[in-house]
Order: C-alpha cells, then sequence, then structure tokens
C-alpha cells in the first residue's frame, strides 16, 4: 500500500487520468459528499465481498473514506486478497474537503 496526497489525485483526476477510485465509507457518507468513486462499504470488503472490483486486481486501486483509516484497512485486506497496486487518499474526505473544496 502507498500514500496518495489529496492535492496529487486532484491533479491526476483534471488530467483526466483513468482512474480505478474506490469509496469504503457508508452509503449515507458517500450520498452526502463523493469524488466519484465506486462504492463498496469496508464490511464488505472484511467479508471478502469484492466481486464487483476483481477485474481491477492486476490495475492502480485508490482506496478512500472520511480520513483515511478505514482506507488503510481495506487497503490491507484486498493486498491478502491479490490487489497488486493499492494507494490510500491520505487524510480521506476530510482532507479532500479542507485542502481542495474551497
Amino acid at each position: 500500500m502507498q500514500p496518495i496526497s489529496v492535492e496529487e489525485l486532484k491533479a491526476r483526476i483534471d488530467a483526466g487520468d483513468s482512474l480505478h477510485l474506490l469509496d469504503v465509507r457508508e452509503p449515507s457518507e458517500h450520498a452526502d459528499f463523493n469524488i466519484g468513486g465506486t462504492l463498496l462499504p469496508l464490511g464488505k470488503i472484511q467479508t471478502m465481498q469484492t466481486d464487483d472490483i476483481d477485474d481491477w486486481k492486476d490495475e492502480e486501486v485508490i482506496c478512500y473514506c472520511r480520513s483515511g483509516n478505514r482506507s488503510g484497512q481495506a487497503c490491507l485486506i484486498l493486498e491478502t486478497a491479490g490487489f497488486t497496486n493499492i494507494k490510500n487518499l491520505t487524510g480521506g474526505m476530510m482532507a479532500w474537503q479542507d485542502r481542495i473544496v474551497k
């Protein structure tokens, strides 16, 4: 698992990079504010219900949550499940809203 900053991710989104963003928050959090990621709550990852993203195993996947803690856990679980290029958004949506959304 590698960290990625909100500034780096924003620059890549703005540049039009094709990204696999994975939101591991709960549906209500995702509905309140999201940056376009695929919603797969941490609880589903913990029980290995990852069918929706299994075709991402050999591609870069950027996980995010509210603060970076749940996404960090998700990254570790996904690595043990065979995902090879996992990144964790440092500070999560709190950092995004603090530093990107003005």
